[in-house]
């Protein structure tokens, strides 16, 4: 896990000092407002991190700064980002990466990331993540785009895998291998998402164990999970949407208790976009997720007391 994405300072923003909560090894959710009254009941809810959309905090001040600061006081934060169009052929919009760069140094999240991905075309802006082609071009422009991020926020951003729901014939290169050159280009962390690999594996019929397998995992930072819809393609094939709107998949439980077993507890987040259920259902998400990170750190303390004696 590359050690830089983690910040753990605590710093002033105006009148309010925000603690130093730690990250590692723990279990979080996406921070949704109407939760917010029975978070700040909620008895048990004091080890968990929230993850926001850079996006819904960019305005000056209001409710939604109200609720993330109040969140702030007692949580960790990851800081994700939908867009930033890091994939996109035009210039990164100076504006918006400002924007995001002042909610880095107003919250100081202890994690930061963005998609591999495109959003943006001239002065259009698609309100989806569309996929690339993985070819020297495109990698030399993702690149450009995470330098000048990483520049602005002085600090490591994390890169999200997509999910595909198609590809592209003129690729010169896998996902996996993509991914590898633009950490070794940029210096930047991966944000691993498994269900993104689940989906995509599932759509265009590769092994995810494989994908997994040739994915950097030591320079993973964070780890996403969340629920899919399977519908059918025109040609009647199964296709998954990465739709955010129910519980994780068993299969997806599966591999994610295989990325653990291989990289450690690392920082796990579940997403739950759409049709947001109460907040007991969305917490026993992140216990699931708490169990497996808490029963393979105790395995690696095992492994490192046995190594020492």
């Amino acid at each position: 896990m590359p050690v830089l994405a983690i910040h753990t300072q605590s710093r002033v923003s105006g009148d309010l000092r925000f603690p130093a909560h730690r990250i590692e090894g723990l279990a979080g959710t996406s921070f949704k407002h109407e939760h917010l009254s029975s978070i700040l009941v909620d008895e048990e809810q004091n080890r968990g991190f929230f993850e926001v959309h850079a996006e819904n905090y960019m305005g000056a001040g209001g409710a939604p700064h109200a609720a993330l600061t109040r969140i702030r006081e007692d949580h960790p934060v990851s800081l994700h980002g939908v867009c930033m169009s890091i994939g996109g052929p035009q210039p990164l919009d100076k504006t918006h990466l400002a924007r995001f760069a002042a909610l880095v140094e107003r919250y100081e999240p202890q994690l930061v990331s963005e998609h591999l991905a495109w959003s943006t075309h001239s002065t259009t802006y698609y309100n989806d993540l569309l996929p690339l082609p993985y070819t020297e071009a495109t990698l030399q422009r993702v690149a450009e785009h995470i330098d000048e991020v990483q520049e602005i926020i002085r600090r490591p951003l994390l890169l999200e895998n997509p999910s595909t729901y198609l590809l592209f014939r003129e690729s010169t290169m896998s996902e996996t291998a993509f991914i590898r050159e633009i950490v070794k280009r940029t210096g930047c962390g991966l944000l691993l998402d498994v269900n993104n690999v689940f989906v995509s594996a599932t759509n265009h019929g590769f092994s995810a164990l494989d994908y997994l397998a040739d994915y950097p995992l030591d320079h993973v930072g964070e780890i996403h999970l969340a629920g899919h819809a399977a519908q059918e393609d025109d040609e009647g094939d199964l296709l998954l949407i990465d739709s955010h709107d129910g519980p994780v998949a068993d299969a997806v439980w599966k591999l994610f208790e295989i990325v653990i077993g291989r990289c450690g507890p690392i920082p796990t987040l579940v997403e739950w976009d759409s049709a947001i259920p109460e907040w007991p259902v969305l917490k026993a998400e992140a216990k699931a997720a708490q169990a497996i990170l808490d029963r393979h750190a105790a395995a690696f303390r095992r492994e490192r007391l046995n190594a020492h004696a």
